[in-house]
C-alpha cells in the first residue's frame, strides 16, 4: 500500500508538471540505467527504466518544488515497480543562495518504503551551481537509521551543456551494527539548440562495506519554463541526494 501511494504521488507530479508549465519551471524525463552489484567477486546486473518529473512553483518569497519518479526494474528473472516522491520548500537569500528543506519517500522493492527529511542549500555562480544536503532517513522496514551528507558541483561549459560531479557519505545504523557507505557520481546533460529536449548520461559508484554498486545511465528529457541553468536557478534542479543511489529513488 505504501509503495502504491508513492507511485500515485509520483504520477500526480508527472502529470501536473506540463499543466503548470506556464507559471513554473521543470522537466519530465525517461532514463535507462544498468546497476551492477559486485558481491564476493560475483557480478549481478539489473535493467531499470525510470519516468520522472520535477516542477518548481514560485509562491511569494518561497519556492515549492515537487519531484516524482516511477521505476520499473528487472533483475534475476523478476521485475518490480516502485515509486518515489519528494517536496521541497526553499527561499532565496541575497539573490544567489537558495536554502530550505525537503521530505521524501522512496519505495525500495518488496513493498518497503524509506522516508527522508533534510536541509539543502544551493549557491548560484555565473557558470556553476553548488549544492549541499544533510538528511536523515528512517527505514523502519529495514530496522535502520541513515544519516547523509552530500554535495554536488555543476559546471556550464556552454549554456546548453552541463557537467556535474558529486559525492555523499551515508552512515547506516542497523540492528546488526553500523555500516558506512560512500557514493560518487559524474554526469552531463546536453540540450539541443532551439528545442526543449536534452540528452543526459551519468555514472555512479556506491561503496557499501564489502558491496560495490556501479550504475550507468542514459536519458532523454523535456524541459519547460527555461533551459538547463534556468531550471537550476528556479529551484527545479533540487533532488534528494541521500541514499537514492544505494537503495533507489530520486
Amino acid at each position: 500500500m505504501k509503495t502504491l501511494f508513492l507511485a500515485s504521488a509520483a504520477a500526480a507530479a508527472l502529470f501536473a508538471a506540463p499543466a503548470l508549465a506556464q507559471d513554473a519551471v521543470g522537466s519530465v524525463g525517461l532514463t535507462y540505467s544498468n546497476p551492477s552489484v559486485e558481491i564476493a567477486g560475483d557480478d549481478f546486473d539489473a535493467d531499470v527504466w525510470t519516468v520522472d518529473g520535477t516542477v518548481a512553483i514560485p509562491a511569494n518569497n518561497w519556492t515549492v518544488t515537487f519531484n516524482g519518479a516511477i521505476d520499473y526494474a528487472k533483475a534475476y528473472g523478476e521485475d518490480d515497480t516502485t515509486g518515489a516522491a519528494a517536496a521541497h520548500l526553499t527561499t532565496l537569500v541575497a539573490g544567489d543562495v537558495r536554502v530550505g528543506g525537503f521530505v521524501a519517500g522512496n519505495g525500495i522493492g518488496s513493498g518497503d518504503t524509506v522516508y527522508t527529511v533534510g536541509a539543502e542549500a544551493q549557491k548560484y555562480l555565473a557558470g556553476s551551481t553548488l549544492t549541499g544536503v544533510v538528511a536523515y532517513t528512517s527505514a523502519d522496514d529495514l530496522d535502520a537509521d541513515i544519516w547523509t551528507v552530500g554535495g554536488d558541483a555543476a559546471f556550464y561549459v556552454m549554456p546548453n551543456l552541463r557537467l556535474n560531479a558529486g559525492v555523499s557519505y551515508n552512515n547506516v545504523d542497523a540492528q546488526l551494527g553500523d555500516v558506512d557507505a560512500w557514493t560518487y557520481g559524474v554526469g552531463g546533460e546536453y540540450e539541443f539548440t532551439g528545442t526543449p529536449f536534452s540528452v543526459a548520461a551519468g555514472y555512479t559508484r556506491a561503496d557499501i562495506d564489502s558491496i560495490d554498486v556501479d550504475t550507468w545511465s542514459l536519458g532523454l528529457r523535456y524541459s519547460f519554463g527555461g533551459g538547463l541553468q534556468a531550471r537550476d536557478r528556479a529551484g527545479a534542479g533540487l533532488n534528494v541526494s541521500s541514499i537514492a543511489s544505494v537503495l533507489g529513488g530520486l
